[in-house]
């Protein structure tokens, strides 16, 4: 375990949130949001769907990329960046779209179909040794040979806003969830969903859900200092791999009301509910906080649950539950 002292510096607000969604028109999808009553059934609330599986590129990240590569300047027009695949795939599709040449370190034990993702959008693949360490060297190495600016997966003060968009448009459509849920890895995605959650709903519960296996956000949350992990965690949850940032940690701390856990053998039964109450194939990442509601630990009964579905892109050749696996090493 590391122990990560660096400055949060900028933080984004809910000014930039708005920003962001007027940036983005026309450049993301508006995702439907979807209710399933046989999962309200399950689970003894409502439960609320925002589809981000369904977004270009098949996950959220497609808004945080955009919304940091359209405020970049650069003689150059390289972006570079490290990602385990869909910050990757995002920021190719959004640099391709926009005429710059896009680079992207990618561990070596990536989800081939993200790392093939990312290739089909047009970047550059540069492959590393697992692990945050091996992660920055080798993107230091990329912006050493290209002079490439860096859009940082989740540690970004322009991704953190253009992930919140998401749950802003959640809540224009439906102002009176109780909780809001999203995945945790870098912990992007909750940052910004907990701003954007706060300051539309301020009643509203912000609860992110991490693997116990890569549980370096909820130490960090309930410690009240953040902290790290060694190398790259074996959870099957490959998005959450990563530990949280210094920007995220720091609005974790004001805007967020807790951070829970849930075991690989939860992970793969929610991915497997899923495809049955909600007909979809959503990623490991994605059934994380299913995994919780599921086991009854998000919110109260006949409370309305917001859920971010962050991505579905799924390596079906390693999916546990369509081979009669519990989990990714039965």
């Amino acid at each position: 375990m590391s122990r990560l002292g660096q400055s949060a510096g900028d933080l984004p607000t809910f000014d930039d949130v708005v920003a962001a969604h007027d940036r983005l028109l026309g450049r993301v999808l508006r995702t439907p949001v979807m209710n399933f009553p046989r999962f309200d059934a399950r689970v003894g609330r409502r439960v609320l769907f925002k589809c981000e599986n369904l977004q270009h590129v098949g996950a959220f990240k497609l808004r945080g990329a955009t919304n940091a590569l359209l405020q970049l300047e650069s003689k150059t027009k390289v972006v570079a960046t490290h990602s385990s695949g869909n910050h990757g795939a995002a920021l190719a599709r959004a640099a391709r779209e926009l005429g710059w040449r896009c680079v992207v370190v990618a561990p070596r034990d990536a989800s081939a179909v993200k790392l093939q993702s990312i290739r089909t959008e047009g970047a550059e693949l540069v492959s590393c040794e697992p692990g945050l360490v091996a992660r920055e060297a080798a993107l230091a190495e990329v912006v050493a040979r290209t002079g490439a600016a860096v859009v940082h997966p989740f540690d970004d003060a322009q991704v953190i806003a253009g992930q919140g968009t998401a749950a802003l448009e959640l809540l224009s459509e439906y102002p009176d969830i109780d909780v809001l849920t999203a995945p945790v890895g870098g912990g992007g995605l909750l940052s910004g969903t907990a701003i954007a959650g706060k300051s539309m709903a301020p009643s509203c519960r912000v609860i992110g859900v991490e693997p116990e296996m890569a549980d370096d956000a909820a130490r960090s949350f309930h410690g009240g200092i953040r902290v790290g992990v060694q190398g790259s965690p074996a959870t099957i949850a490959d998005g959450l791999r990563g530990s949280i940032g210094v920007r995220p940690f720091a609005i974790f701390r004001s805007q967020v009301d807790d951070v829970l856990t849930v075991s690989e053998r939860a992970i793969v039964h929610a991915m497997r509910i899923a495809l049955e109450d909600l007909r979809l194939l959503i990623e490991p990442s994605s059934a994380v906080p299913l995994a919780a509601l599921i086991e009854g630990r998000l919110g109260q009964a006949g409370e309305t649950i917001g859920v971010i579905v962050s991505g579905g892109n799924v390596d079906l050749s390693v999916c546990p539950f369509l081979a009669g696996r519990a989990s990714l090493n039965a």
